[in-house]
């Protein structure tokens, strides 16, 4: 994975550099619009498929080579952290906040929170990666192979942890949900990739086309948060204590996923520059496709699509925490000969 390192390695534009900026702007902005425009909405953009064409299909094959991160992530993002999210979901909602929150809110928060942990990884991992000082080009390779796993694993995951749960949902909608968010994008950025380097060239895809579709992910990531939050912003002002409440379990899954493959990492002997971005990969969440699965399913105005809202509104401060975290004990990957 080191030669794909040396093309990607500190290439973040001043657009994903101040990523966290532009998603408290948009919070505040959409938190605004919806008081100041309560029947305001819009469809949902379109940003999974920029990611997509950035999926080094070749790399993801030759990584298999060095199964130990892989491992240590698919583990941690599919054995791991989906069955925790809905074990700490019903534990804090449905028993600890029982007394607080009607029993039919509390079970379509759990359903946020499910999707939300069924989906590994995020958008903004590289940026987490790259200030913790992680191997950028594993990062890379992590997120797309997160990505692919999830046009297999997501819908029959969710739709299982669903249903222990005693929340029914069509699979059929699920499937299809998956199939237009996370497959359609996946094919079409394939083709997008493979078009570009065989007709253009690498310098071509790389310094041109991959830049531009950067800046459409991440312009469709803010617009959809100022929709969202103008939709779930009274709730978040008005009620913050249930902000609060769907925080707690979020938080806790994060720092549980990321300290088991943390120490998992170490038992491998993976070196820190490995070891922080797997263990970062594995507490993030991939909040796109959760809200996007959420409103689809459950609509924009649901208490599921809140739980994913209340995953957006935490990802920066709760992974901030995680990258000073990782710095702070480098150290700790540190083998006698």
């Amino acid at each position: 994975m080191t030669n794909l390192e040396s093309t990607q390695e500190r290439r973040l534009g001043a657009w994903e550099k101040y990523l966290s900026l532009w998603v408290a702007l948009c919070i505040g902005a959409g938190i605004g619009m919806g008081r100041a425009f309560p029947q305001l909405s819009t469809a949902l953009g379109e940003f999974i498929y920029p990611i997509m064409v950035q999926i080094p299909f070749g790399e993801v094959i030759r990584a298999g080579k060095t199964p130990k991160p892989i491992a240590a992530t698919l583990i941690a993002n599919w054995a791991i952290k989906p069955f925790t999210m809905a074990l700490l979901g019903m534990v804090f909602l449905t028993v600890v906040f029982r007394g607080f929150l009607p029993p039919d809110m509390a079970q379509s928060y759990q359903s946020g929170l499910i999707l939300l942990g069924v989906a590994p990884c995020t958008a903004m991992v590289l940026m987490w990666s790259y200030l913790a000082r992680g191997n950028m080009g594993h990062t890379l390779v992590m997120t797309a192979i997160n990505s692919l796993s999830m046009v297999v694993l997501y819908a029959p995951l969710a739709r299982f942890l669903l249903g222990i749960s005693g929340i029914v949902v069509p699979w059929q909608t699920i499937a299809f949900t998956v199939g237009i968010y996370i497959g359609t994008p996946l094919v079409l950025g394939y083709f997008t990739r493979r078009w570009a380097l065989t007709q253009r060239g690498t310098d071509w895809f790389e310094s041109r086309l991959i830049p531009k579709l950067r800046l459409v992910s991440i312009t469709a990531l803010l617009c959809t948060l100022v929709v969202l939050f103008s939709l779930q912003g009274s709730v978040i002002v008005e009620m913050p204590a249930i902000v609060g409440m769907i925080a707690i379990p979020i938080f806790i899954n994060i720092i549980l996923v990321f300290g088991i493959a943390y120490v998992m990492s170490k038992f491998m002997r993976l070196g820190y520059e490995d070891a922080a971005p797997t263990a970062i990969i594995a507490g993030s969440n991939h909040f796109e496709v959760a809200v996007a699965v959420a409103t689809t399913v459950f609509g924009l105005a649901s208490g599921a699509a809140l739980a994913t809202v209340v995953g957006v509104l935490t990802e920066v401060p709760f992974m901030l925490f995680l990258v000073w975290l990782c710095k702070k004990t480098r150290s700790f990957f540190v083998y006698k000969s």
